[in-house]
């Protein structure tokens, strides 16, 4: 069984998590929290970042969630994540990245600086204005989600694919933290609930954060 090094709202560990989920991968949780720097983490991974994944038994060590969801691609045939011919494959990775860095850029890491590190770490208030640019951005982004549902049934294709859990696992910590006005993105929203109904995705819902409450409507299927 793999041991994941993670914190309940790291968006790259929950892309690891529902990936593995999705495959039937058994692990367990060792929390870690990367602000804190600890020599024993950096001692695994010098970048100290989550997530790291460790085999316990022949402590075989995976780090960056990108590297780890390629491997368990080309390691375990069931419920393939990278499918389709060659143009279909780079759009799923295209998606991938545009979540990974072009949303937790401009949604995620904004979100969870102003309201989970700035009150865990440096015990200060959040910037009112910086909030408000990245729930604008968020918006942008449902949009696009909007934009890609109109064309296809899941955002990458036809099928289930790695681009829905990147964008699902990024979406589920910023909406933790507040970050989304839902009413006007339909499409986006049913494609959510529908990702949120899935087995590998509840236990990401029922973790909290500590001193950090998310929405009533976070672990609820209909919101």
């Amino acid at each position: 069984m793999w041991t994941i090094f993670q914190f309940p709202l790291c968006p790259f560990s929950r892309k690891v998590r529902l990936l593995m989920g999705e495959k039937g991968i058994g692990y367990s949780l060792e929390r870690e929290s990367p602000w804190e720097r600890r020599d024993e983490f950096l001692d695994i991974n010098p970048a100290g970042a989550t997530p790291v994944i460790v085999e316990q038994e022949t402590r075989a060590t995976l780090i960056d969630s990108r590297a780890i969801c390629e491997y368990f691609e080309e390691t375990v045939e069931s419920a393939r994540m990278i499918t389709g011919n060659a143009a279909a494959r780079a759009e799923i990775r295209r998606l991938v990245a545009w979540f990974d860095e072009n949303f937790y850029r401009e949604v995620t890491y904004p979100l969870m600086h102003e309201r989970m590190f700035k009150r865990l770490v440096h015990r200060a208030a959040p910037d009112g204005s910086a909030l408000r640019e990245s729930m604008k951005a968020a918006d942008n982004h449902l949009d696009y989600i909007d934009y890609l549902l109109d064309h296809r049934r899941w955002l990458g294709g036809s099928t289930l694919s790695l681009a829905d859990l990147a964008a699902a696992a990024q979406i589920s910590v910023a909406d933790y933290l507040g970050g989304f006005n839902w009413s006007s993105h339909k499409q986006a929203r049913d494609w959510y609930a529908g990702l949120k109904s899935r087995p590998s995705f509840r236990p990401l819902l029922s973790e909290r954060m500590e001193v950090i409450s998310p929405p009533a409507h976070y672990d609820k299927v209909d919101f």
